[in-house]
């Protein structure tokens, strides 16, 4: 049986390099998770989990009054608190509450520590020896409990959970017997499939055996001669020595006992009948007469014989799971760091995990494949044995790669076709343990719901991650997005007036925040007067911002030209007196003179327009042409001169009209906007309301019907 851990909380077992034996502690995908809202409400007092109560008790468990915390814990505590993911004050934290020996201060650390952490099982195990060796028994039943839920396929906290249960539970009684057997079950059913969970198997064989079971321990060895596991050859050399060491009776079920006895008596008949020396009264009886009674005692010849059948029946399957074993050796091979730790994983680690999935994806699919054409029961089962591979693969993966999304959505992929609750655990682990400020996984997570109709679940999730990490417009706008798909229109109008209003004092922000409302309001509410006044507000805030005047420009042309031409020209008026760059001020006389040319109701308005675009190209080129002299170096100059001396002449080309630039220049707003809509890192589009967006014709082609002023 594998020893208790007895280290300090100062040594996590993840921060050093384990043992092999210590390595491998992944989940599993069927058991239950680890049930947050319960292990917070034990949090600072250590209380009650919920969890099943042992079927005894110890007296002096109540728990005593440690009177204040020790001196520096609020110091600790608070580095904690104000950044939690740092893992260094974690465990400075940890490490200080068990110098001190204070047990309320432990259980306060440990159990706020393995919400944020559960995969940490070293931790688990310290948690538990803290209680045990402060006689509170059920204490530490619950905190195994509660870890095995949170990490269930660690063999390492499965062996530490049944020798606390070996060490307290009176094993004189039937009751006990049992527990520990369904325990050691409940392990194989979690952990079992793990390639490196030979110390769960050898601990359970090892404990039948101890407890005289023969015919258990036969059941174990041929259990794991199943799976592919690490030490797969071992576990095939110790059932040939149980098994030639007892009489078959001993060691086999009823059934095999019976199977293999008529095997060896038909081999004996098969053997006599070839050598042609059997008498015909052995042939054949006389009718009524009975075969000679069996005193039910094997001779040592027959126990051989039988023994030499039993090995090798199970010689094919032991081949089977080799050739499996030897499938996955080297992928195994690549991985050096299976256990969780906040440090990240170098790229080769990575990838190693990315191909042993795929490799182990493909197999199932195969198996999955060649079930669906053949009714044998054989290829059925394989079919459920590889999709578990895969499950195990998964949970492993994911103990050392947690923090990273990558993994997470490749295991959504894969078990999509499998069932949605399947696929919602998965999204609520990640989202809501492992990667709580990753809003982009939150996000599919909200599409998700949507998508299968739990909207109201869809808006939770959104509103917990704005307030985990508010401020990220894509939240925002998705939250919007969804109400609005529901058909409450005024839920949304609501999200993004209060938006705008709490963005005041970013004006790149609320100027965003307004075109999207007024958008909103006009396209969806109908109310294009709304809209207007929405745009004039963010323009008294943002002057010198061009996409507010462009939006109100393109709303202003979406009504009726004719009644609404003064409008439109008053915004372009507007927009030429703000504090607008030179090329955003071309961009609007243009369109301002576009529109006067093809709707104006006077010439007059058409030739006040074309002088002010002229007034405004001419003042862009002499400022052009002023920049350009002072850049202009004499001693340069010279010997560009010289230069050109010396050269042959060349053609000049003819000269080109000026082509001023007819699109503004782009946002110098930004930000990480990522998501399963898109980015929206660009928050603006050029052409927000309909094509006015750029003309490419040059801007003194006027100059054929209007003569300069």
């Amino acid at each position: 049986m594998a020893a208790e851990s007895t280290e300090d909380l100062g040594n996590n077992a993840e921060l050093t390099n384990p043992s092999v034996t210590e390595l491998y502690e992944p989940e599993v995908a069927d058991l239950p998770k680890p049930d947050v809202e319960e292990s917070a409400q034990s949090g600072a007092d250590g209380g009650d989990t919920g969890a099943p109560k042992a079927s005894y008790t110890v007296e002096g468990e109540e728990e005593e009054d440690e009177g204040e915390m020790p001196t520096d814990f609020e110091r600790l505590w608070k580095l904690t608190s104000d950044n939690p993911q740092d893992f260094n004050s974690w465990t400075d934290l940890l490490q200080y509450c068990e110098q001190e020996c204070h047990m309320r201060a432990c259980r306060q650390a440990l159990n706020v520590f393995l919400l944020r952490y559960p995969l940490c099982y070293g931790y688990w195990k310290k948690f538990v020896d803290l209680e045990r060796r402060a006689g509170h028994i059920n204490k530490a039943e619950e905190v195994c409990e509660r870890g095995l839920k949170a990490i269930p396929l660690s063999v390492d906290l499965w062996i530490h959970y049944i020798n606390l249960l070996l060490g307290t539970l009176n094993m004189n009684l039937p009751e006990s017997m049992q527990r520990i057997r369904s325990v050691f079950e409940e392990a194989f059913a979690a952990a079992g499939w793990d390639f490196h969970s030979d110390r769960l198997w050898d601990l359970y064989a090892e404990w039948e055996k101890e407890q005289g079971n023969l015919k258990f321990t036969t059941d174990v060895y041929d259990r794991v001669l199943r799976v592919p596991t690490q030490l797969y050859n071992t576990h095939y050399e110790k059932l040939k020595t149980h098994l030639t060491s007892h009489p078959p009776q001993d060691v086999l079920s009823p059934e095999e006992y019976s199977k293999v006895r008529n095997e060896y008596k038909q081999s004996q008949i098969q053997a006599k009948k070839e050598r042609s020396d059997i008498c015909a009264e052995e042939e054949e009886r006389p009718p009524g007469e009975e075969e000679p009674a069996d005193n039910g005692k094997d001779s040592e010849e027959a126990v051989q014989k039988m023994q030499e059948l039993l090995l090798v029946n199970r010689e094919e399957v032991y081949q089977q799971n080799e050739a499996e074993v030897r499938k996955r050796w080297n992928f195994e091979d690549a991985i050096k760091r299976p256990y969780f730790h906040v440090k990240p994983l170098d790229r080769a680690q990575l990838k190693a995990w990315q191909s042993y999935l795929d490799w182990e994806i493909s197999e199932a699919e195969t198996a999955a494949m060649e079930a669906e054409g053949a009714a044998l029961e054989g290829s059925k089962q394989e079919c459920v044995a590889g999709h578990k591979r895969v499950l195990i693969l998964f949970e492993r993966c994911l103990i050392a790669c947690a923090l990273y999304e990558e993994f997470w959505n490749k295991y959504v992929h894969y078990l999509a076709p499998h069932g949605l609750e399947e696929v919602r655990n998965v999204y609520r682990r990640a989202c809501e343990i492992h990667l709580p400020y990753k809003h982009s996984i939150h996000l599919q997570w909200a599409s998700f719901e949507e998508k299968h109709g739990i909207i109201s679940e869809a808006q939770r999730i959104l509103e917990s991650l704005e307030m985990t990490v508010p401020g990220l417009v894509a939240v925002r706008l998705r939250r919007v997005g969804l109400e609005r798909r529901a058909g409450r229109l005024d839920v949304a109008e609501a999200l993004l007036k209060g938006t705008v209003e709490q963005s005041k004092d970013n004006p790149p922000l609320h100027a965003f925040y307004s075109i999207k409302l007024a958008r909103f309001l006009h396209k969806l509410c109908k109310n294009p007067a709304r809209a207007h006044t929405v745009l004039q507000e963010a323009i008294e805030l943002s002057p010198d911002n061009g996409r507010l005047y462009q939006n109100l420009l393109e709303l202003e042309m979406s009504g009726d030209l004719q009644t609404n031409g003064g409008g439109i020209l008053q915004c372009v008026a507007k927009a030429l007196a703000a504090p607008l760059s030179p090329k955003t001020k071309i961009l609007f006389s243009q369109r301002g003179l576009q529109f006067s040319e093809d709707f104006g109701s006077t010439v007059q308005s058409v030739l006040s327009m074309y002088e002010e675009h002229q007034r405004l190209l001419k003042e862009h080129d002499a400022k052009r042409q002023a920049e350009n002299s002072d850049n202009d170096d004499p001693e340069k100059m010279s010997k560009m001169d010289d230069a050109s001396a010396l050269t042959a002449p060349q053609t000049v080309p003819p000269t080109m009209p000026h082509v001023p630039m007819t699109t503004p220049p782009p946002s110098m707003m930004g930000g990480d906007m990522s998501g399963s809509y898109g980015s929206y890192g660009s928050w603006y589009q050029q052409q927000q309301y309909g094509g006015y967006g750029s003309y490419q014709n040059p801007w003194n082609q006027y100059n054929q019907y209007y003569p300069t002023s």
